[in-house]
């Protein structure tokens, strides 16, 4: 077996190979990623027109075209696939796993789509119309239709038989799912338990019972949380009847933990959408101005409020200093609080835990924040200003804003995912503009009080 050859995408490489592509150097193009990773050879693709990397491809081997093609992220891959013809596509298609090939088909228009779809081999046809029929985000949608399974009456000699026959189709399986006559699964036989077993053995003495799977219609966030849970490298899919319809690999499930981590970050800057770099100007706008408008809203009531103390303020100028203080340490109070519990959310004992017991949690650690700050900052203050009544309400101020800000970014990831909302926009803009608002009520409500 060859090995791959290492890559590094030079800037030197980069333009030679900008040169042999203006220069329709077919020899260079594929000498140069001979042996290449395919995972690699999309990286330097991404560096070009769609039109160049098609070029590129059509050299490589169909399997390799097919393998680049897949490995794209999906708002590159649905403006690359538009230079291919439904023809071209179709050959690439069956290259692919069903799950793959259903994802690439439900990226194109419904006319294109379906042209592709006639002209597919008919097994694969007929695997990828079943899948299409499933939402994208379910476990329907992410599994694959190939697997090798067996009858419970089977011997191990006829199990062995049917992995060599099914073999070609499945170039990835970690064990043999095990059915009876309605296709109901039972369980599974390991591979290592196959081969060290005497071929007359029947199946149903030797496979295990006991197993993990997963229902058509369970959302993809439970399916990661399962294999995450029960550290699986595939999980076998049911229908409603308990019939075995698919399985799904750790490959597929990476992929989902992966997008969903992008949109946790995208929720987390205040991103409304689902959007990347070299989107259109508009799109990209699109997303980022509505939270950014909530931080502009939340500034004018921030400057209308202290409008309302400019009185104290013109009498203790001394007051105004401390204001940025104020608003920085709540805003990173309640980002730090929101975070942990978003990232809490994503792990099911959290909910065992119980939110009492979490919130007591989180008080006595805002206590000890708070007070540790609040004397570094009365410290402080009296170096500077000399100790004095101004020094003791900031450093109160700062106590409180410390603990109502932990405990606002504990409580507002919890009230949004109770309603269906993304919990990490909680630790975006609107935690930031509610605890800036929070602390300076708090500040000049302490300031009112005692000065």
């Amino acid at each position: 077996m060859n090995e791959l050859r290492e890559f590094e995408l030079s800037k030197e490489y980069r333009d030679r190979f900008q040169q042999a592509l203006d220069q329709r150097d077919e020899t260079f193009i594929r000498t140069s990623l001979e042996e290449v990773n395919p995972a690699d050879i999309t990286t330097l693709l991404y560096e070009f027109t769609s039109e160049e990397s098609k070029y590129v491809l059509d050299i490589l081997p169909l399997e390799t075209r097919a393998e680049i093609i897949n490995g794209l992220d999906s708002d590159t891959r649905t403006r690359f696939v538009k230079v291919y013809t439904p023809e071209e596509l179709s050959a690439i298609v069956n290259q692919l796993a069903s799950d793959d090939a259903a994802d690439i088909l439900n990226e194109l228009p419904v006319r294109e789509s379906e042209e592709v779809l006639a002209r597919l081999d008919p097994d694969l046809r007929a695997q990828v119309v079943d899948l299409l029929r499933y939402d994208e985000h379910i476990a329907g949608g992410l599994m694959a239709k190939e697997l090798i399974k067996a009858r419970e009456n089977w011997t191990v000699g006829q199990c062995v038989e049917e992995i060599r026959k099914q073999a070609e189709n499945v170039t990835t399986f970690y064990a043999v799912w095990v059915v009876d006559e309605a296709d109901k699964l039972l369980g599974k036989v390991s591979l290592q338990k196959l081969i060290v077993t005497e071929p007359g053995t029947l199946i149903k003495d030797i496979y295990e019972g006991e197993i993990v799977s997963v229902e058509t219609y369970l959302e993809e966030r439970e399916v990661a949380e399962i294999m995450k849970k029960y550290d699986l490298e595939s999980v076998p899919v049911v229908n409603v009847q308990g019939q075995l319809v698919g399985r799904i690999t750790i490959d597929d499930v990476v992929d989902v933990i992966t997008e969903q981590a992008e949109e946790d970050r995208q929720a987390m800057a205040g991103i409304a959408e689902d959007v990347e770099e070299d989107d259109s100007v508009w799109r990209n706008t699109r997303a980022r101005l509505p939270w950014l408008l909530v931080g502009i809203f939340g500034g004018v009531l921030s400057a209308r409020f202290m409008g309302v103390f400019q009185v104290e303020i013109e009498r203790i100028a001394a007051i105004a200093f401390f204001v940025p203080l104020i608003q920085a340490t709540g805003g990173n109070v309640g980002i730090q609080s929101s975070s942990l519990v978003v990232q809490s959310l994503a792990n099911p004992s959290f909910v065992d835990e119980g939110l009492w017991v979490r919130l007591r949690k989180v008080s006595l650690v805002a206590l000890l924040n708070g007070l540790f700050l609040s004397l570094l900052v009365m410290g402080a203050t009296s170096l500077i200003f000399g100790f004095d009544k101004l020094t003791v309400v900031v450093s109160l101020a700062l106590f409180c804003v410390v603990v109502f800000a932990s405990l606002v970014g504990t409580v507002t990831p919890l009230i949004l995912n109770r309603f269906g909302f993304n919990p990490a926009l909680a630790s975006g803009p609107f935690i930031t503009t509610t605890n800036d608002l929070l602390g300076l009520a708090i500040y000049f409500l302490i300031v009112s009080l005692l000065l």
